[in-house]
């Protein structure tokens, strides 16, 4: 069977690359993923899964950072200009829920877990010759909208590994979730699709992220990953008073003070003795005039812990300091969440045992002589695993390796697409295993 899996997958490589390249060049960023959504539901659909989309999916009430109604409408009418099969693009998913979830039954027997995130950054995609996009004709057509972390190609392998566990689907006893994640980037989307209990009868989990080759990542598979910090994200604004700067200053509530000196007080916060931590403000944005007292200013600020615990003392320190900071200048202060993760742990026997099946059964893959990596950044994929570890299932975060043009988050990247192939053999290998 596992010779049958290797060649349904070799036999996908060529969709899969034009898969790739059409989701590259149509990309889409958080909320908005619409014609990748109604693309990915066509898809499995017509291969036969039982599908969820729009508020089937996301829970409405936990979404973090949704865009305006307008800005929604207006994207929806570009995606259908841009080809999203109409009938899948429901008025749901036009309204932001977007994501999607390919469900197969093969009778009874463990619940497996796939997820691939499958959105964008805000970046502007490089247009220069030496760019194999730009050349070849598939960079983004959405400005400010770029597939520069390889959130296509997961999407992609998503769908490559749905296509091969149908065509096994005989051998299988027990059932398949495929997650394709919204909002990833900035911490989204995993949320409301854990809060909507999709993980709650997960026995096995397993996600993947490509990743350059190179360090502690020497072969084509790292079965695991750890340490992801976990980390809050805010958007926060400060209400003052305006008021003539050189006539009454005095009836002013300057909004940049307040702003300012949160600044100030929040790169102050006493580093935690258990662990890393961090604190960034990104964006501060506010007032109108030079001769105005400025009535508002917003800012845009992060906090990160190498443990849950130590984001939460992070966490409560930035919000005791911005309403500090507003209460000492006479203003208000409005935080709202934009974002929100947990750090992540892979289960070693579950890792262990994935390596041992790549190295068996798919022998011209190498495992990484690393099996269990230290993770970078923050990633709400750590919310997905955490739930299914808290009922006793097993969990891992894999990263599949790939010679890459530039560094993920610039923009220029690329990626060879031969990860693509790799990447839909390892899923249907480990699903296979797990449910043979």
């Amino acid at each position: 069977m596992y010779d049958k899996i290797i060649g349904y997958a070799k036999e996908l490589d060529h969709i899969s690359r034009m898969r790739r390249r059409d989701f590259h060049k149509y990309p889409e960023t958080a909320w908005y993923e619409m014609r990748t959504s109604a693309i990915i539901a066509k898809t499995l659909t017509e291969l036969g899964y039982e599908v969820l989309t729009g508020k089937a999916v996301c829970l409405e009430t936990e979404r973090y950072g949704v865009p305006s109604a307008e800005a929604l409408a207006e994207h929806a009418a570009l995606a259908l200009e841009q080809g999203a099969p109409a009938e899948y693009l429901t008025e749901e998913m036009k309204q932001g829920f977007t994501g999607v979830i390919g469900i197969l039954r093969c009778g009874e027997g463990p619940v497996v877990g796939l997820r691939f995130d499958i959105d964008a950054l805000g970046l502007i995609e490089d247009e220069t010759p030496s760019h194999r996009p730009f050349a070849e004709g598939f960079s983004s057509q959405n400005p400010g909208m770029m597939h520069a972390c390889g959130h296509d190609a997961h999407a992609v392998i998503g769908l490559g590994t749905a296509e091969v566990l149908m065509r096994i689907r005989d051998s299988l006893h027990g059932t398949v979730k495929l997650i394709f994640q919204p909002g990833e980037e900035g911490a989204k989307g995993a949320r409301p699709i854990v809060a909507h209990g999709h993980l709650d009868d997960v026995d096995y989990f397993v996600g993947t992220h490509i990743a350059p080759t190179g360090g502690p990542d020497d072969g084509d598979v790292t079965p695991g990953t750890w340490g992801s910090l976990a980390t809050s994200k805010y958007d926060v604004h400060y209400h003052g008073q305006a008021a003539h700067a050189g006539g009454f200053p005095e009836n002013g509530r300057s909004a940049i003070v307040a702003a300012a000196n949160a600044v100030l007080n929040l790169t102050a916060i006493p580093r935690h003795s258990g662990g890393i931590s961090r604190v960034n403000v990104g964006v501060i944005q506010g007032g109108t005039g030079r001769n105005v007292i400025p009535d508002q200013a917003m800012m845009q600020i992060e906090v990160r812990g190498e443990t849950t615990e130590i984001n939460a003392y992070m966490d409560e320190q930035a919000r005791r300091i911005c309403q500090a900071a507003a209460e000492m200048t006479g203003c208000t202060c409005e935080m709202i969440p934009q974002g929100a993760s947990e750090s992540q742990q892979s289960d070693l026997d579950f890792l262990s045992h994935i390596g041992d099946v790549v190295r068996e059964h798919l022998p011209h893959l190498k495992v990484s002589s690393c099996e269990n990596a230290q993770n970078w950044g923050s990633e709400d994929i750590s919310l997905m695993m955490n739930r299914v570890q808290a009922h006793g299932g097993k969990a891992t975060y894999m990263r599949s390796m790939t010679d890459m043009a530039s560094a993920q988050h610039t923009t220029a990247f690329d990626f060879d697409e031969k990860v693509l192939v790799d990447g839909i053999q390892t899923f249907s290998a480990i699903v296979y295993d797990l449910l043979k």
